[in-house]
């Protein structure tokens, strides 16, 4: 059924059909959907079948080469670089002797890429998305851990932090989107309050993604924060950037600044916040986290770029850096309903471990995060970058819902 708003009444699905075939073309206005799940069917060339590179062995038979079977054994050491520059080291939350509430979070440091050249002083840090009003979009496994609590986001940062363990929050305040609820900046710095009272981990604070709205809303928010060395997230070139600097540096927090995949627009960011008064121990990078399959190629090629000139002593770009790791959720293959893949329930997590252990290779510091089976098993990888090489090993145990089958 569909809900027409001219009638005001529901439209039934099958008669909709009727009128496109006799018209062959209609325009819809004004339409939200709610469903479990929607599938698109979209006619596509036949595959192409590409030929199969012939294996070593073959092509050795092939040339009458003889195969050798026994190949010495060569003494090997990783290729150790040592880098000039270093990775600047920020800080969220404040202990209670600094007038924060308690828990302290650092992320960066380095000054290596990775950790066989050099252990990271910071392990990576997962913060648990939650949002003001039910996302519907949510796929069912993961809202299965979130339904009792989704109409009350104090209880869902409440469950996030006793249940799961969460290092830190990241609360969206999607309802002040003018096209969902356009809550007031005011209402949204009512619930950060209650928010701080909640729970004691450091916040990522963040809005609706709407660019005239969300400097007002950050800086409502950082106003009621104060002096908890938040991160309001975010400042890019589409917004007005000026007024979330004027309030991290007000307000005493942080700031993300998000680009798209594009080291060149990273760098000219953070050189306009800076110009625009801003800190540079205040800055978070975000360079876009694309999803496995969906263009993850685009996020390491950007983010390794980016590290790799810190560690080279690009100051404009020595940052710690974000990933919204919570986009995996979004790929087809993750979500979708199709028994030939697998349970989704085991599908879903796996891509969001396998995205964020993509970008934690790529030298990301910061994650924003959804399924807790997938935080737990990065925070629990995380771990192993802290420390030299053997010292720790993960605990298996904590794999046994992973299967195969032949």
């Amino acid at each position: 059924m569909i809900y027409n708003d001219k009638l005001g009444d529901f439209m039934d699905l099958n008669a909709l059909i009727r009128i496109i075939e006799k018209v062959g073309k209609i325009e819809i206005e004004n339409i939200q959907i709610t469903a479990d799940e929607l599938i698109i069917n979209i006619p596509s060339a036949p595959p192409v079948v590409i030929p199969q590179t012939p294996s070593i062995k073959e092509k050795l038979a092939d040339e009458g080469i003889i195969e050798i079977k026994d190949v010495p054994e060569l003494d090997w050491e990783p290729p150790i670089e040592k880098y000039p520059g270093y990775i600047r080291e920020v800080q969220f939350g404040k202990p209670k002797s600094e007038g924060g509430r308690g828990k302290v979070v650092k992320i960066g440091g380095q000054k290596a890429l990775y950790r066989f050249e050099e252990p990271q002083p910071n392990p990576p840090v997962v913060t648990f998305d939650i949002f003001d009003i039910p996302m519907p979009g949510l796929p069912k496994p993961i809202r299965q851990f979130f339904q009792d609590v989704m109409e009350d986001p104090c209880e869902w940062a409440k469950k996030c932090v006793k249940e799961f363990g969460a290092d830190m929050i990241t609360i969206h305040h999607i309802s002040t989107d003018p096209k969902i609820k356009d809550k007031s900046p005011r209402e949204a710095a009512k619930l950060m309050e209650d928010l701080l009272q909640a729970v004691d981990v450091p916040f990522v604070i963040g809005g609706s993604g709407n660019p005239q709205k969300d400097p007002l809303v950050l800086e409502a928010c950082a106003e009621v924060t104060e002096g908890d060395r938040c991160l309001l997230a975010s400042a890019n070139l589409e917004l007005d950037y000026k007024k979330i600097v004027d309030a991290a540096m007000k307000y005493d927090h942080n700031v993300l600044a998000w680009s798209i995949m594009d080291p060149n627009m990273a760098r000219d960011l953070n050189r306009k916040l800076i110009e625009a008064g801003l800190d540079p121990n205040r800055i978070v990078m975000d360079p876009t986290t694309c999803a496995l399959g969906y263009g993850i190629e685009f996020s390491i090629n950007a983010m390794v770029r980016l590290r790799l000139n810190g560690l080279k002593g690009d100051e404009l770009v020595n940052m710690p850096m974000s990933s919204g790791t919570t986009n995996a959720n979004g790929a087809r293959e993750a979500w979708m309903n199709n028994p030939e893949w697998g349970p989704r329930e085991y599908r879903l997590p796996l891509w969001e471990i396998t995205t964020g252990i993509t970008m934690m290779m790529c030298g990301v510091d910061l994650f924003m995060m959804l399924n807790p089976i997938a935080v737990k098993t990065l925070k629990e990888i995380g771990k192993t970058l802290t420390t030299k090489p053997g010292e720790v090993k993960l605990n298996t145990n904590n794999y046994e819902w992973i299967v195969a089958k032949a």
